[in-house]
């Protein structure tokens, strides 16, 4: 299903993504090194039932996991990359650490990640990673307008992360959402422009690119849910759901302080 708001609805969607980036980066803030990952679930449940909104992730079941994930936020730590279950693991100086955190409010759903070192320690292959996902997804969003095709935003992602060396998986990339977490289309971190769905407003997209350092090859943990690289080397994650506007794309998960 591909799902295009009106423009009455997107304040609500706009919501939705704001309670998301405030809840990252008071998770960023909070998160230090001696931070237990169950003690970001808990804070994450905190605020979300705060808020009034309704958790993504604790009945989400898809066919890739092992039953429900059950929890609020993922976490991944260093080779962990995607569907990081939070489990008792304190942090330690120079962990590369991702949330990935999606909610339901006021009727929508907005999906958004941020890497980040742990503590003072800034290892350079960790710092490269997170500013190469972060690149490629300016990038992705700079291509996204209407009339242009999933094909553009794909290749503006990809070419960022080929041109920084890094392997590109396609088993997972970003998807349509907006009254639930995952809709149509699919958008891959790699593409070829002018090809796929013509993009036009009131869809909401969540790009999300994500590497790993020399591999593009996953492997699951035992939990049935953690996604981390074959080789064991470190990761990153970037990913903002937008929306597309006569205008271009706005960025709905922005924190309150940058709006």
């Amino acid at each position: 299903m591909i799902e295009i708001l009106s423009p009455s609805e997107l304040p609500r969607a706009r919501a939705a993504g704001t309670l998301v980036a405030d809840i990252l980066h008071t998770l960023r803030s909070r998160t230090t090194v001696g931070t237990n990952l169950l003690d970001l679930d808990r804070w994450t449940a905190e605020m979300i039932t705060a808020a009034g909104a309704t958790s993504c992730y604790v009945d989400y079941a898809p066919s890739f996991g092992r039953g429900p994930f059950g929890h609020h936020v993922c976490t991944a730590v260093n080779d962990a990359v995607l569907h990081g279950m939070p489990h008792d693991q304190v942090l330690a100086d120079g962990d590369l650490l991702t949330l990935d955190l999606a909610v339901v409010h006021q009727g929508y759903a907005a999906d958004s990640a941020i890497s980040f070192i742990v503590g003072t320690s800034r290892p350079a292959e960790s710092v490269a990673l997170i500013e190469t996902t972060e690149r490629a997804l300016a990038a992705g969003i700079a291509a996204a307008r209407p009339g242009a095709r999933l094909g553009d935003l794909s290749h503006a992602i990809g070419s960022v992360l080929t041109a920084a060396g890094y392997p590109i998986n396609l088993d997972f990339g970003g998807h349509g959402i907006g009254s639930t977490m995952h809709q149509d289309p699919h958008v891959a971190n790699d593409g070829r422009p002018g090809r796929g769905y013509t993009l036009r407003p009131g869809l909401l997209l969540a790009l999300e690119p994500w590497v790993m350092v020399d591999t593009d090859e996953l492997v699951t943990d035992a939990d049935g849910w953690t996604l981390r690289s074959a080789t064991g080397s470190r990761t990153a994650h970037s990913e903002h759901t937008i929306a597309i506007t006569e205008d271009g794309a706005e960025i709905l998960t922005l924190p309150s302080a940058h709006r």
